[in-house]
């Protein structure tokens, strides 16, 4: 999970460390990024933010997971899942990085605001509002159900806005402890996702592919008129 984060944020690879200097860091300025999580409903959205706020020290790494930090509302924590989008400031901070003259220099840390995004298909519209205030996405797949029907909704979301995805998948150990799978087959079966995921950004690109060419066709058209 934290490899993935390094990746989304297109930093230097870098352990994350305990909160430190978040007051200096403006709320939008140079040095802050918007990530939101997309899934389906029950594939681990807000499990993979406890994770990312543990990391942070802002919870135990003990309770990350259970704790579900994000879903702050009493129906939320009764029901199980995630209803509304909710946001938190973390902090990353790389490692050292090359110096001109040679030697290594401090980085700069990066605010990062994470915001945990609903999964179920009644609260979409929470994750329009997610994706349109955020710089990337991480986009969490459960290995073991797959591509569902939210998965490629919110990847359209990701899509539409322009947002680019990284995608995470997760619960890796329940194709060995449930599915009883070979590595060969367990292999087998994640090239298949990896498949799905690229047949439906296929079909977005395809789709904006054939309306930019119909626009051209139609004012070519109306100038030939």
């Amino acid at each position: 999970s934290v490899a993935a984060w390094r990746r989304c944020l297109a930093l230097a690879s870098g352990p994350w460390r305990p909160r430190t200097g978040a007051a200096r860091l403006e709320m939008n300025g140079p040095d802050s990024r918007n990530v939101c999580v997309l899934a389906h409903v029950d594939h681990g959205k807000t499990s993979l933010s406890d994770g990312l706020i543990a990391s942070n020290g802002i919870i135990s790494s003990r309770l990350a997971g259970q704790l579900r930090y994000m879903d702050s509302r009493d129906d939320e924590q009764d029901r199980g899942i995630t209803m509304k989008a909710s946001s938190i400031a973390l902090v990353y901070q790389p490692e050292e990085v090359a110096a001109a003259g040679g030697g290594a220099e401090a980085a700069s840390p990066l605010r990062v605001n994470l915001i945990d995004s609903p999964g179920h298909v009644d609260f979409c519209s929470e994750v329009s509002s997610a994706v349109r205030l955020s710089d990337g996405a991480l986009l969490v797949v459960d290995v073991v159900e797959g591509v569902c029907v939210q998965t490629a909704a919110v990847l359209r979301q990701a899509w539409d806005e322009g947002v680019t995805p990284l995608l995470v998948l997760n619960k890796m150990d329940r194709l060995v402890a449930e599915l009883r799978l070979s590595p060969i087959e367990a292999w087998g079966h994640i090239k298949r996702i990896l498949g799905q995921l690229n047949a439906i950004a296929g079909q977005f690109y395809t789709a904006d592919r054939l309306v930019a060419e119909g626009g051209a066709a139609a004012a070519l058209a109306t100038g030939g008129d």
